[in-house]
């Protein structure tokens, strides 16, 4: 079995690979979000969310000494023109659902994986993104799904896997991908870099 390390602090990221039998040891990184998309410029939200996930594995990498594959990982919610992240507070939650619902919007994963085996070094990356349908909810429903506190802290104010699910009419794309780790995505990338996703699987 390859070592995985998970370079994201998302519950649902190691969920997803826990579920497709990946037993990830999760190093969460300290990088400033912020300072990397200021230092790289102009960005669509989907480069932008790829050189996120690349600035989180590079920053585990360089702040440990790992012998594994390293998987950084980020999202955004592309809606109405606007690229939202994490609300954070409970009126900025309140304000995006009342402006989302009954509408669709993109919620783009980047993707990025450094190879720390032997020296290796290859290192492959890319973004997942997929159209989400938001039901029409009434002010009621707004209120009560942003005081379970969940949007507060998800990229796009929403879940598809947990309380938020109800409020999702329809995805055009991959599912695990807005739930924060495209399983088809990362199977991919792993045969880049000449590596099968069987040979992350913990034995069973």
């Amino acid at each position: 079995m390859i070592p995985l390390i998970l370079a994201s602090a998302s519950p649902a990221r190691l969920s997803t690979l826990t579920s497709a039998g990946i037993l990830p040891q999760v190093i969460v990184s300290t990088v400033d979000e912020d300072a990397v998309l200021a230092a790289a410029g102009p960005l669509s939200p989907a480069d932008a969310v790829l050189a996120l996930a690349r600035a989180k594995a590079e920053d585990v990498v360089a702040t440990h000494d790992t012998e594994a594959l390293v998987l950084g990982g980020d999202s955004m919610l592309e809606c109405g023109g606007e690229v939202v992240g994490k609300p954070r507070t409970a009126e900025v939650a309140t304000e995006r659902w009342r402006a989302m619902r009954g509408s669709s919007g993109t919620l783009h994963t980047g993707h990025w994986i450094i190879d720390t085996r032997d020296g290796a070094g290859a290192t492959v990356g890319a973004t997942s993104s997929t159209v989400v349908h938001f039901a029409d909810l009434s002010d009621e429903e707004i209120d009560a799904y942003v005081a379970t506190g969940e949007p507060l802290h998800v990229a796009g104010g929403f879940t598809v896997d947990g309380l938020g699910g109800p409020y999702v009419t329809a995805i055009e794309g991959d599912y695990h991908g807005v739930v924060g780790v495209s399983l088809p995505l990362l199977r991919a990338l792993l045969q880049q870099m000449g590596v099968p996703f069987h040979a992350l699987r913990a034995p069973r």
